[in-house]
């Protein structure tokens, strides 16, 4: 009797390591790539050329870098030396004025502002024209209350993350709806479901990525709105933490040149990389004002060589790594 009681604690005891070992793999990864390393930075508080006030987007096309300078209420323009070209936009609800300019993104020579305050995507010329008004305030098909965000695909359609009313819709170029994915105004935790999206991008084989900045994760659906996967901490549950793959709020996703994924760890003051398949790869930056240092990030942007550029949101700066080989 006493040998079977010994077998059967044995058993649990085994499954329970096994399960503890499991949950160490998933839940605390190991670093599987070398990080980054500082080579420079630009920009001070201020609102004169080149001067920035929480900024908060950036996209790079070509040898210029687009920056959305939220409390200035413009778009600044650099090379990537951090030399600064030019600026348009100032405030106001009128086409070429913005309302507090949010993540950004480029397509065919467009660039495309989510502007948090006018419920709308503004579409530019990269000198500054206003091209196209899309969207409205509300919460109907095509509506937005404060977008975060807005990604283009290969097909010319924006994806939204429509922050307040707790969804990602998905448009024709011309603004008409097309579907969407999340219940509006409902928040959630389970899958296909937000709290607060701030950030979309896309794969090359049309995956959509989204920051669900206040569920502290990611989430990943196929090309016509299915779920594949979520992650950050503990079955991506909104359980904020400071480790490896966990998010204390995703304000920013990326996807870079090679389909690596790069978020931007806000309140843990840090920028993590993750596999098209959402593993944990590598891990760059910490609370402070110096380099390599960062006061709440918000977006990020890689080139063709590689090189990335961080909006180093409280610090008032833009700053350039490059990977440790």
């Amino acid at each position: 009797m006493m040998t079977k009681r010994k077998k059967a604690i044995g058993i649990v005891l085994g499954v329970l390591a096994a399960l503890c070992a499991w949950a160490a793999w998933t839940w605390f990864p190991f670093q599987r790539e070398s990080g980054y390393r500082f080579i420079m930075s630009w920009g001070e508080a201020g609102s004169g050329p080149g001067q920035l006030d929480s900024p908060i987007g950036i996209v790079v096309d070509g040898k210029e870098i687009f920056v959305s300078d939220s409390g200035n209420n413009r778009i600044q323009v650099f090379n990537k030396k951090g030399k600064y070209l030019r600026s348009f936009g100032v405030k106001g609800d009128r086409a070429g004025e913005l309302g507090r300019p949010m993540h950004i993104d480029m397509y065919k020579g467009k660039l495309y502002v989510a502007e948090y305050l006018n419920d709308r995507i503004q579409v530019f010329s990269k000198t500054g024209e206003s091209l196209a008004l899309i969207g409205s305030s509300g919460s109907g098909p095509g509506e937005f209350d404060s977008p975060g965000g807005v990604a283009v695909n290969a097909k010319g359609r924006l994806f939204v993350a429509d922050f307040y009313n707790q969804r990602v819709q998905l448009l024709e170029n011309d603004g008409q709806f097309v579907r969407q994915i999340g219940l509006t105004r409902q928040k959630g935790f389970r899958a296909g479901k937000f709290n607060y999206p701030t950030d979309v991008s896309l794969l090359l084989d049309g995956k959509l990525v989204v920051a669900d900045a206040y569920n502290d994760r990611i989430q990943m659906f196929g090309p016509e709105g299915n779920f594949v996967r979520k992650w950050g901490g503990p079955f991506a549950t909104n359980i904020p933490g400071p480790f490896n793959g966990w998010f204390k709020t995703a304000t920013a996703v990326y996807v870079g040149p090679e389909g690596n994924i790069f978020v931007a760890d806000f309140y843990n003051y840090r920028i993590q990389k993750f596999s098209a398949k959402g593993k944990f790869l590598s891990i760059f930056g910490e609370k402070g004002v110096g380099p390599s240092q960062f006061d709440r990030p918000t977006d990020m942007a890689v080139d063709e060589e590689g090189f990335i550029y961080v909006v180093d949101f409280g610090n008032n700066r833009i700053q350039k790594f490059t990977s440790i080989n």
